[in-house]
């Protein structure tokens, strides 16, 4: 009785997103076998072509999985090569008034991807990919370490405000974290009220990372953020319907935090495309938004691959809350292993209770039993891809696409687990920026760029019209 209840409920969200969104058809085996040849001399940027020309797939999105409007997705068809190659071609030109400087950042789960494809360890890899990233023409490479610190302890912070204001503010727990854009735009435009309030208001890694690099780097350049490209490198094509949110578009200066977003997959089809030799790439060091004064080292934080934000959040209110120190924490595995909770006990008493909720149907399970009104987490940190960010599926899907090279994932997985661990609080470039960039933690300048805010969006906010789409499970 129960199992067809569930199978009900979980037909209708579906039913819903099927007849509310549109779908973008994932080139074929066909397509790609098609691709013309292109002109690779002088290391110019091919054109992306349709194959590049990624779309927010079935297969890669959360949310309505492929499903978008035609706003949006007018807006994310400009995030691919050829963008990168016309941003390009305008810097080679003699108008200088057009020109702009390139910077990208690249997540720290992409680089386990190039890791694994190229026989790398991740450092050396990381060096390739900059060096292939400046060769194009592209003046600075980041990763984006620093800004996911960033992320982590703001997120810190407000899960101990919200558990402080727990008995008078009924929508204060549980806490879901925000740092997955699949997962945010789920609870928007499907959950509402039910869950929006409730969300983690620390932005993105990703999205802060944009504000570092358009805020903060270019006042250190003297440059106008119109005159900075940002390019983002992630393993999610979820990204590239982050960036374009317009809470993150500065409409005076007709800038956005992140301009491009173009997934690991993208990049190395590129390099593919341009019959890159590895031998023949120079092997560059990262920059570092602080510059010279900046720590190039590359380190990982504490986590599946993701960041990290529940053990990190959990040993903190352990020891804000209850003066408890917290060195190792065991999970236990409920129905599987992208659905696990942790405990925190002190004389048999259950103090706090986390969950970490990766993927479409330990979501829903989520989600079920929350309208129940049967969840007993203070937080829960919620994932759309199973396995978390590396699996993402801008990076993780096989060569003949579509299902998950777990073989793949699970390379990268263990290449990630290779790098150091270093938390937030020890990086004394993070204390730096609080104080010269942000005026200190708690400032008005810090909430406003650290922080937003996820609210209920209606169909009638967010589409433009109910076309079937063409689906494909």
């Amino acid at each position: 009785y129960w199992v067809l209840i569930i199978g009900l409920y979980v037909l209708t969200e579906i039913f819903w997103l099927i007849g509310n969104f549109q779908c973008n058809k994932k080139p074929s085996d066909e397509d790609r076998s098609s691709l013309p040849e292109e002109d690779v001399a002088n290391g110019k940027v091919p054109a992306s072509s349709h194959l590049l020309k990624q779309q927010v797939l079935l297969s890669a999105c959360l949310s309505c999985e492929g499903c978008v409007s035609e706003e949006e997705s007018l807006k994310i068809s400009q995030q691919n090569l050829d963008e990168v190659a016309r941003v390009l071609g305008l810097n080679k030109k003699c108008d200088v008034s057009k020109h702009q400087v390139l910077v990208v950042s690249v997540c720290p789960q992409s680089l386990p991807f190039f890791a694994v494809k190229y026989g790398l360890d991740i450092p050396e890899a990381t060096r390739k990919l900059c060096g292939f990233l400046k060769s194009l023409g592209v003046q600075y490479v980041f990763d984006t370490t620093l800004a996911a610190g960033f992320s982590i302890l703001e997120s810190q912070r407000d899960f101990v405000q919200r558990y402080s204001r727990r008995h008078h503010d009924s929508q204060a727990l549980p806490m879901f974290t925000s740092s997955c854009p699949g997962w945010i735009r789920y609870a928007e435009r499907v959950l509402g009220s039910l869950v929006t309030p409730h969300i983690c208001t620390a932005r993105s890694p990703q999205q802060i990372m944009g504000c570092l690099v358009k805020d903060y780097f270019t006042k250190q350049q003297k440059l106008s953020p119109d005159k900075l490209y940002h390019i983002m490198v992630a393993p999610c094509f979820d990204k590239k319907l982050e960036a374009v949110r317009e809470e993150f578009y500065n409409s005076l200066l007709e800038s956005r935090d992140v301009d491009c977003v173009l997934t690991s997959g993208e990049v190395f089809h590129m390099m593919e495309q341009m019959k890159v030799s590895l031998a023949d790439l120079d092997s560059v060091p990262l920059d570092h938004v602080l510059g010279e004064a900046g720590d190039p080292a590359l380190v990982r934080h504490q986590g599946r691959g993701s960041e990290g934000f529940l053990e990190h959040i959990f040993k903190y209110a352990a020891s804000e809350l209850f003066s408890l120190d917290v060195e190792e924490i065991t999970y236990k595995t409920l129905r599987n292993r992208d659905f696990q909770e942790v405990c925190l006990e002190r004389d048999g008493e259950v103090l706090l209770q986390f969950a970490s909720v990766y993927g479409f149907r330990n979501i829903q399970t989520l989600v079920h039993r929350m309208r129940k009104g049967h969840v007993p987490y203070q937080l829960v940190e919620v994932l759309s891809c199973p396995g978390g960010c590396v699996s993402g599926r801008g990076q993780a899907q096989g060569e003949t696409g579509g299902r998950v090279d777990k073989a793949l994932v699970q390379q990268m997985e263990e290449a990630y687990s290779s790098l150091p661990v270093r938390l937030p609080d020890t990086n004394p470039g993070l204390h730096f920026l609080y104080q010269d960039w942000l005026e200190g933690q708690e400032s008005t300048h810090a909430n406003t760029l650290l922080h937003t805010q996820y609210t209920q969006q209606s169909p009638s906010q967010t589409l433009t019209h109910t076309k079937p789409p063409h689906i494909q499970w």
